[in-house]
């Protein structure tokens, strides 16, 4: 049988399953100190030691010291586990876990970007079925069923992975030089936080790359073929959030108005794409960051348009459809203007790249790795990713090609 056919009746299966899968939204305080409204519902919950898991730059920035000063004003014994990297291992993954048994912690908070809190996820699932993290990676359909961790919070400082609503955490193989994912509904917090105040800090760069992050979260969940209505409404909403804002936010890093739409864009972008799944970008990206630590942000920005236009002859009247949520066109749709309105929006991502700073090639990218990245992105997509058209090998190092530096 075909790849694809295989792959398509994988995605179907998933598609079916979904609906009828329990995947919670945790409850949200959104708004200015949001985040000390999350460490006032930890301190009433009764648990007594937390572990807060984040990075040392955000401990030096004090971002999380009005939280740490709230946990403990209420008495809570509190230890912070700041080792966190980019693109945290295996390995960093376990030194966690045996922190959070010395410490005996009763709950866990992450604060941060995508790594702080993947990490704190993995970390969570991993001492809660007492095993290396690497035995958990892969899809929770085809893996025994797991015990779920401690409680579980997130207050996250960058308006991109939205990894706070997500039942993913991507985790790297050092050894192998592979990024891998741990997809699950055990992994979600119950509780996160979205402060604005947090993420006014982030430099220019950051803020670009993040906020493109969460827009390819929200197209590619639109764009897939395991969407739904509930995930459309989010993802539609996402985008017009995003394309809106982020150019403000980037701009000008104060705005808290700005800020704050675009953390409520990441989040139900993450709403949507744990739900409907991406597609190729992250699956080209996740390569990019293993083998060359391109941010992972950066990575779907630079690799976002040149995979729309690839799919565009599959979802013309989808592309159309975000387009009007960005407000590039009218609401009412009409075959003889999507393939004007899907243009201009694959024509906009482009746009937001240039307004921003963001390259359109990736200056370490090699043809004599592109076997391994095509072979590494068709396995974690094919069968997990409902693509709107797929990718063949020849397609694959074309696209590769495009990015590499004239």
């Amino acid at each position: 049988m075909p790849m694809n056919v295989l792959s398509r009746l994988r995605v179907t299966v998933s598609r079916l399953a979904v609906p009828w899968l329990r995947i919670p939204t945790p409850l949200t305080f959104v708004g200015q100190d949001a985040s000390l409204s999350l460490c006032r519902a930890i301190a009433g919950s009764g648990v007594q030691r937390v572990m807060v898991v984040t990075d040392r730059p955000l401990l030096t920035l004090g971002l999380a010291d009005p939280m740490l000063a709230a946990l403990r004003g209420a008495g809570l014994q509190v230890d912070v586990f700041d080792e966190v990297e980019p693109d945290p291992g295996y390995e960093l993954v376990l030194a966690g876990v045996e922190r959070l048994r010395s410490f005996g912690a009763q709950a866990v908070l992450a604060i941060g970007g995508g790594s702080p809190i993947d990490c704190a996820k993995a970390i969570n699932l991993s001492h809660a079925n007492d095993c290396h993290p690497s035995r958990l990676t892969g899809v929770w359909l085809y893996a025994l069923p797991r015990r779920r961790g401690l409680p579980f919070y997130a207050v996250p400082t960058t308006a991109g992975t939205g990894s706070e609503v997500t039942m993913a955490a991507v985790v790297s193989d050092r050894q192998a030089q592979v990024k891998r994912s741990i997809i699950d509904p055990k992994l979600l917090p119950g509780t996160v936080a979205l402060d604005p105040k947090l993420t006014v800090g982030l430099p220019p760069a950051i803020t670009a790359a993040t906020g493109m992050d969460a827009l390819t979260h929200a197209v590619e969940a639109y764009l897939s073929t395991m969407a739904n209505a509930e995930t459309d409404a989010w993802a539609l909403a996402a985008t017009g959030l995003i394309v809106r804002h982020l150019p403000a936010a980037y701009r000008q890093g104060n705005d808290l108005a700005a800020r704050e739409h675009m953390l409520l864009g990441s989040y139900l972008a993450g709403l949507a794409f744990t739900r409907a799944g991406v597609g190729y970008v992250h699956a080209v990206a996740h390569q990019l960051g293993a083998l060359y630590h391109v941010p992972h942000g950066l990575a779907n920005a630079i690799v976002l348009p040149q995979v729309l236009d690839y799919s565009r002859p599959r979802c013309t009247g989808r592309l159309a459809d975000l387009a009007r949520a960005a407000g590039l066109g009218a609401p009412v749709a009409n075959d003889e203007g999507d393939g004007a309105l899907a243009n201009a929006f694959i024509a906009r991502v482009r746009q937001l790249n240039a307004e921003m700073g963001i390259p359109d090639r990736v200056p370490a990218l090699r043809a004599a790795d592109f076997d391994r990245i095509v072979r590494n992105a068709f396995a974690e997509a094919h069968g997990t990713y409902g693509v709107p058209r797929y990718l063949d090998y020849g397609s694959a190092r074309a696209l590769l090609q495009s990015l590499v530096p004239g």
